[in-house]
């Protein structure tokens, strides 16, 4: 440990000659007392001002986090609230969403959030992989939206309804119609549910996939679509207009509960676990909530919970496969 450069050190302070005739032993004492005292003064003075800064330099880690939405309000908040406690979180934007599971199993990032349990089984499965769900942060409504209608009721008789054609979100499009009345499943639907599994004599409606991004673009000429939540909040759709909205809270809604995701070999790191946790400090979730329009519904489940409910989900993906 070094003292500050303007500290006296013992080395620094040199003994008055004693004069002639006078006794010179309490004047010895006296000085070295005093250069005692100063050399403990500065070695504190050291300890206290820089002896902890190399520490805490060295405690401060950068972890990696791959999203769809580095542009989200929330962010800022919960990477100030990360760094107040030495994670600093280097946001990693994507714009597709097929690779940012990749980028996470190769080690190109720690972490990513963007994407709900089927999805992540979707990709474990077909890539055999075991990234894994850390912690639970939000389940957003899937809607039902018209530029022609009111009401569901007024939709007619062989009405067309757009729906996305990635088939995550097909088939909860496909099951959000059925709750709405709009059509029929064969055996009631699953997450793994396609157009092929309506039975087109007991449903009111036709549906056309089309790609997501083209939901809203699709209003004027269909007499409803099924339009997820980005989207709609980015073409200025009001959610409180839907004519129906599955319910983020169900049990149903498990499959697209979205979560903070990590290699396997991660899931206990206490570092990447301390950050969902701070996902769920309430000016962080105040602002998830306000940037839905207050449709998201927060979850906090624990990672066990969503661990199985991925290794159920994964289970269907391979019977189906």
């Amino acid at each position: 440990m070094s003292t500050t450069p303007d500290s006296p050190t013992p080395s620094g302070i040199t003994a008055l000659p004693a004069r002639p005739g006078r006794d010179r032993g309490p004047t010895r004492w006296i000085v070295l007392a005093v250069v005692a005292v100063v050399a403990v003064a500065g070695i504190l003075f050291a300890t206290l001002r820089g002896g902890d800064e190399p520490a805490a330099a060295a405690d401060r880690v950068t972890v990696k986090v791959g999203t769809t939405e580095a542009s989200a309000d929330y962010w800022p908040i919960l990477v100030d609230l990360a760094a107040r406690e030495n994670i600093d979180i280097q946001l990693v934007n994507f714009t597709d969403y097929t690779q940012a599971d990749p980028a996470l199993s190769q080690g190109q990032i720690d972490l990513n959030l963007f994407q709900h349990l089927l999805f992540l089984a979707n990709y474990n499965v077909a890539n055999s992989d075991t990234l894994t769900p850390i912690g639970a942060t939000v389940v957003v409504p899937l809607g039902v939206y018209s530029g022609k209608h009111t009401d569901l009721a007024q939709i007619p008789a062989g009405g067309q309804v757009a729906i996305p054609n990635d088939a995550t979100n097909q088939a909860r499009a496909l099951l959000v119609l059925q709750q709405a009345g709009l059509i029929s499943l064969t055996g009631g639907g699953d997450p793994l549910s396609t157009p092929a599994d309506i039975d087109a004599a007991a449903s009111k409606v036709t549906v056309t996939p089309v790609d997501a991004a083209q939901t809203v673009a699709s209003l004027p000429s269909v007499d409803a679509a099924v339009i997820n939540n980005n989207f709609a909040l980015d073409a200025d759709l009001d959610p409180s207009k839907a004519l129906y909205n599955d319910d983020p809270a169900a049990p149903a809604a498990e499959p697209y509960i979205n979560a903070f995701v990590a290699r396997a070999d991660q899931k206990d790191n206490p570092t990447f676990l301390r950050i969902a946790q701070l996902y769920h400090d309430p000016s962080v979730t105040a602002a998830v909530v306000a940037a839905s329009k207050d449709t998201a519904v927060i979850v906090d489940r624990p990672a066990a919970d969503l661990g199985t409910i991925l290794a159920g989900l994964e289970t269907v993906v391979r019977d189906a496969s």
